[in-house]
């Protein structure tokens, strides 16, 4: 059955096929949005996804490429100035997380950490920013309450989202008034595959809040900022007090 009323406006997703970025996608969908659904490698993941969203009449544009690539970042954004739907919302959620030691760590790995989570957000925005245009938008940025820790076990992945909180920063200021830009700081999650479970109850229990993040609670900080027009250039921390151990 066709929704009622059809969505004008569509919501872009970065890593929306799994995770934190399909939750996003879906809570984005019951309010309204058409979705732009951005994937990599996770096709099957997405295709589920999108399948999940159609049935509550979303429309959706599948949105396949490498963030790593310029040229593919361009092509995402063109194939969304093509749809029927005015691009008002991004939402910077793809990233990768790495272990590594600055003393031995590759080029490669460095390069690629930041090129995923630094400057793809970047140019992400900047190719929003064009779509949306004077009549405005909101970008959102998933950072990572670890922007203001010193994990040394993930030294590319500290620095690039300690880059993208000032990222936000800048481009709140460049793109005002019309786009506001704000970042949301997860703390404690999901566990890492490779973390063991003592370990990971272990920070739980040092967090003040002593559980871990729900996915619940960033849709809502993410809910937050849409309905709050005056906020641009914050980081909203939800994090159950990590940042405070």
């Amino acid at each position: 059955m066709p929704a009622t009323n059809p969505p004008r406006e569509m919501a872009v997703v970065t890593g929306a096929a799994v995770r934190i970025g399909r939750a996003i996608a879906l809570a984005l969908a019951k309010r309204g949005y058409a979705i732009g659904l951005y994937y990599f490698r996770s096709e099957d993941e997405a295709r589920a996804t999108a399948a999940q969203l159609e049935t509550i009449n979303t429309p959706v544009l599948l949105l396949p490429g490498d963030l790593r690539d310029p040229d593919q970042i361009s092509e995402l954004f063109r194939k969304v100035a093509d749809s029927p739907y005015r691009l008002s919302l991004l939402v910077n959620s793809a990233a990768q997380i790495q272990r590594g030691d600055l003393r031995s760590m590759s080029v490669e790995d460095w390069d690629t950490t930041l090129a995923i989570n630094l400057r793809a957000p970047w140019l992400c925005a900047r190719a929003a920013a064009a779509l949306m245009s004077q009549e405005g938008g909101l970008i959102v940025n998933m950072s990572d309450t670890g922007a203001s820790k010193v994990w040394t076990g993930f030294p590319a992945y500290e620095v690039s989202k300690a880059g993208l909180e000032m990222l936000t920063r800048l481009l709140a200021r460049s793109l005002a008034p019309a786009i506001r830009v704000n970042a949301i700081a997860p703390g404690l999650v999901m566990k890492a595959a490779d973390m063991p479970e003592e370990e990971w109850q272990r920070l739980i229990q040092k967090t003040p809040l002593r559980k871990p993040v729900s996915t619940t609670s960033i849709v809502q900080a993410l809910m937050f900022l849409i309905d709050s027009p005056y906020i641009t250039g914050e980081t909203l921390v939800i994090d159950g007090g990590y940042r405070l151990i």
